[in-house]
């Protein structure tokens, strides 16, 4: 893990794809959650490989806090990773939200600092895509979400939070995905705030202590 100071400002960039919960909630919570001094640790950038017009409610609040906003369409012959590396390289540290494509290990080296994930699903159980309807098809009576650091092997890297909602049988498959999402947002902003409070320290390879 890179060094970081506790007493300064961190940048780093949020890259999303598509948001399936609304963005103002999540930088809201993170608002609410960072105490004064991690208030100005709101993305230093937000890159996105869908375009938002510029009076989404996200644009607004990006360009309220002078946060830039950059859109960098993709495809699965071009992930235009050296462009995003030119981006995020004066950045302390990267957050994954619902981004959706697979970063390659020389992206991850060539970036060389911490990358963060948020899972809508509970790990090391549900990986991939659709864990809402993995757990569901399983019939679990707890569903919930994972944040972790990103690793080369897919939603395998050392788990920094979860949370976590019981259900039942009453439960459908859209409630099952509702109530993800609105645990992934929390258990995004709670691993960030454990960040930028230098309170997560990796061990073991794929284990992490967060006091």
């Amino acid at each position: 893990m890179a060094r970081r100071q506790a007493s300064r400002r961190h940048q780093f960039c949020h890259k999303v794809t598509k948001f399936l919960f609304p963005a103002l909630v999540y930088y809201y919570k993170i608002s609410t959650l960072l105490s004064l001094a991690y208030l100005a640790s709101l993305p230093a950038l937000h890159c996105s490989n869908h375009d938002r017009p510029p009076d989404n409610h996200v644009r607004r609040f990006l360009h309220r806090h002078g946060i830039p906003y950059h859109h960098l369409p993709t495809t699965p012959g071009n992930k235009r990773e050296q462009e995003i590396l030119d981006l995020i390289q004066g950045t302390d540290f990267v957050v994954l939200a619902r981004y959706m494509q697979i970063l390659s290990e020389s992206f991850l080296k060539a970036y060389g600092k911490d990358i963060i994930n948020i899972h809508h699903g509970l790990l090391p159980s549900f990986k991939g895509g659709h864990p809402s309807r993995q757990a569901f098809n399983a019939g679990v009576k707890l569903i919930g979400a994972t944040s972790h650091f990103v690793t080369p092997e897919l939603d395998a890297g050392p788990i920094i939070e979860q949370m976590v909602e019981r259900v039942s049988h009453r439960d459908t498959l859209q409630s099952f995905v509702v109530k993800s999402e609105n645990l992934e947002k929390q258990c995004l902003a709670e691993a960030i705030k454990s960040y930028c409070e230098l309170r997560v320290l990796p061990y073991e390879l794929k284990k992490t202590v967060v006091f």
